[in-house]
């Protein structure tokens, strides 16, 4: 079968490599369409810490069940599904804690294990999800996932003012999943586009940060107090400190990019505000409830989400052009239908 195999940074190819052989449990599916993220350029631009090579790409998925097992309730034969991409070794902390996603062995598809960018694979039923929407939207499901879990984190309610910096992939799930708890809910970015698709997405206030000041709005938001809740989806030191600088006493914030240096505080903050700082990582089964929910409601403008959709063999040219001009796109999928 073909698929798209990453040799090192780089380098890409598409080849042929063997079918899947399904095991007990798991269900045997062919990959109909997937998503590119900002892992899979790290893991082109040979910057991701975690992948080795070589790799098959891709854990956005959306596929066609092909063979299930006798046991798989609720599942058949040719209903498309997406699925969880991450692996839990049922021992450590985090799982016996029933926080699998954070899971200190986590193997994420695509990255410690081979991904999607093949014409079939398998997986165990258990991460499987069935919802009446298209491949497109299948394909959304995991990425926006990742905001979802971060606004879970941080229990967002109606009565909050959920500020949330960075309208990436993973930052406009959050501001959808704020939104989709009725919350007043404010996006931060430097990128008009991203953040009308931000408004789009239910944000009921922008800020482009390099034209405005950010703490003047906010105070004349909350009369004076800050936001309840402020999610860091960016991965810079300045909105790591930002974060808790303007967040409200007793507020909460949630990080869940990786800042790419070492961050310092000013302490003083995190007590005598009495703040609940938390990280995010990854997503829950409820997550992937959620969002399926939304996306069935049509609360999510897909449309201006995505940019490109394009068959496998344009993979490598996509890819180059990406690494070259990020900008220029939002996300990318794959299509591997024959």
């Amino acid at each position: 079968m073909k698929a798209l195999v990453m040799h090192g940074p780089g380098i890409v190819t598409i080849e042929d490599v063997p079918e899947p052989v399904r095991k007990p449990g798991e269900a045997l599916l062919r990959v109909r369409r997937v998503g590119l993220c900002g892992t899979d350029l790290s893991s082109y631009r040979g910057r991701n810490p975690l992948v080795s090579y070589p790799r098959i790409p891709g854990h956005e998925i959306a596929a066609t069940i092909v063979e299930l097992p006798e046991e798989a309730h609720g599942l058949r034969t040719g209903m498309d599904v997406t699925l969880s991409p991450y692996t839990c070794c049922n021992d450590c902390a985090s799982c016996r804690n029933q926080r699998p996603n954070a899971c200190q062995c986590n193997q994420t598809m695509g990255v410690q294990r081979d991904g999607a960018l093949a014409e079939y694979i398998r997986v165990p039923v258990e991460k499987l999800y069935t919802a009446q929407l298209g491949l497109t939207e299948l394909c959304l499901v995991e990425p926006l996932t990742v905001g979802f879990h971060a606004v879970a984190r941080a229990q967002v309610t109606p009565q909050d003012v959920a500020v949330i910096f960075g309208c990436g992939g993973v930052g406009l799930g959050a501001v959808a999943a704020s939104a989709f708890r009725n919350a007043i809910t404010v996006a931060i970015d430097v990128d008009d586009d991203k953040l009308e698709i931000a408004r789009r997405a239910g944000a009921t206030h922008t800020i482009h940060s390099r034209r405005q000041e950010i703490a003047p709005i906010l105070a004349e938001l909350t009369g004076g107090n800050g936001p309840d809740v402020i999610i860091e989806a960016v991965g810079m030191a300045q909105t790591f400190r930002s974060a808790v600088e303007l967040v409200s006493f007793t507020g909460r914030v949630v990080y869940i990019g990786y800042a790419k240096e070492e961050v310092s505080y000013e302490t003083k903050s995190f007590v005598q505000k009495e703040l609940d700082i938390r990280g995010s990582r990854n997503a829950l089964p409820e997550d992937f409830r959620q969002v399926i929910r939304m996306l069935e409601r049509g609360h999510f403008p897909v449309d201006a989400t995505v940019s490109r959709i394009a068959p496998l063999e344009e993979a490598p040219a996509l890819l180059k052009a990406w690494d070259a001009n990020p900008a220029a796109f939002t996300k990318i999928m794959l299509t591997l239908d024959t």
